[in-house]
């Protein structure tokens, strides 16, 4: 929980900093150098999340990089094991 936190705190502050995109990943992957993919996109739901983090253009940021990252391919199979890959559920429409 720790980790995330870090990566957490990095993603907000570097969006404060006007970072946004590829810029705003690489600020994080300097200040949390073992930050996966997968560990940016749960730290950038912590913060849609949070409900002291009300500023939309922030929020806009941190959302846009959650989603590209999120698609990009192999998110999912970073080798980061120490937590379970959470599924959603699967839904059949008649």
């Amino acid at each position: 929980m720790k980790e995330k936190k870090r990566v957490y705190e990095a993603l907000v502050d570097g969006a404060m900093e006007g970072l946004t995109g590829e810029a705003l990943y690489d600020f994080v992957k300097a200040r949390c150098s073992k930050a996966t993919s997968k560990k940016i996109v749960r730290a950038s739901l912590l913060a849609l999340t949070d409900p002291h983090l009300r500023d939309r253009n922030i929020l806009d940021v941190i959302y846009a990089l959650a989603i590209k990252h999120r698609l990009d391919e192999g998110v999912l199979d970073d080798g980061d094991e120490d937590e379970p890959a959470e599924q959603a559920p699967f839904r059949t429409f008649s």
